[in-house]
């Protein structure tokens, strides 16, 4: 995976972002990897690559600012509770432009997990047009007290051991990645963050995976996905955790195969 940047304009200054294509140059179908709350490019190793050969198609994938290799944090700024909504209808689009990928012309496979996850669920509500399908690990639409536990137990643990240290092998600031995510999701006023009305809006084909022992949310995520959404498909994985493309990545494999496979169609 050969490791690029590109520069785009947001919220008043210029912010790097690092990027990786995978997969088949000209596959006609692009898929959009967006990690979790602690991820970034380099902490999906080869499970872009891998997933995209098994499917035929490239695969964009890249850290949002304040990980991996792209801009940090500045010094004092803090995230709000639409960070998600930034990232999905701000860094995303921008992202995309500085690339020269026309959804217009090609429309957009996403594959997001836990934030990442629900901020393709937000770009897919607000470009609807622009996306043939979504797959998503371990979304979050809501907040739960399981989810505020663990982030909480998370806090402990990056104060208390080596957290940090293994966390600087995938980002060049961990303090940056680490109490961004942290600190918005404890604090007060995201309690009551929902992205459940945005559902409504999306019109491409949902695949909504769960780990059946998620220490970061419960059932109720991709239940809920499915009651507001008549196009999507649930995946319940046993002996998986929050994050499926590890802990089950064959069996995953397989059923976004055969989800795209049903769906490639239409884009």
């Amino acid at each position: 995976m050969s490791i690029e940047f590109t520069d785009i304009d947001w919220r008043g200054r210029r912010v790097r972002l690092e990027y990786a294509w995978v997969g088949a140059p000209a596959a006609e179908s692009v898929m959009v990897f967006l990690h979790e709350g602690l991820g970034s490019l380099s902490m999906w190793k080869d499970f872009p690559a891998q997933l995209c050969q098994a499917l035929g198609c490239r695969g964009l994938v890249y850290s949002r600012p304040g990980y991996g290799a792209s801009s940090p944090r500045p010094a004092g700024d803090a995230w709000a509770p639409d960070f998600m909504h930034r990232q999905a209808h701000e860094v995303l689009p921008a992202l995309l432009e500085a690339l020269g990928v026309d959804t217009q012309r090609q429309r957009l496979w996403m594959f997001g997990h836990s934030d990442g996850g629900s901020i393709s669920l937000l770009y897919a509500a607000r470009f609807a047009a622009s996306v043939a399908g979504l797959v998503v690990l371990a979304p979050h639409i809501l907040v739960e007290e399981i989810s505020l536990r663990s982030i909480a137990q998370a806090r402990d643990v990056y104060l208390k051991t080596d957290l940090r240290q293994r966390l600087a092998r995938y980002h060049d600031d961990p303090d940056s990645a680490f109490w961004g995510w942290n600190d918005i999701w404890l604090h007060p006023s995201f309690r009551n963050w929902s992205i459940e009305a945005e559902l409504m809006s999306i019109q491409a084909p949902v695949l909504a995976v769960q780990g059946l022992d998620d220490e970061y949310g419960t059932l109720a995520q991709i239940h809920g996905i499915a009651s507001k959404l008549a196009q999507s498909e649930l995946l319940e994985l046993a002996s998986c955790g929050h994050s499926p493309h590890k802990d089950q990545p064959q069996a995953l494999i397989r059923a976004v195969q055969q989800f795209f496979n049903a769906n490639a169609h239409s884009t």
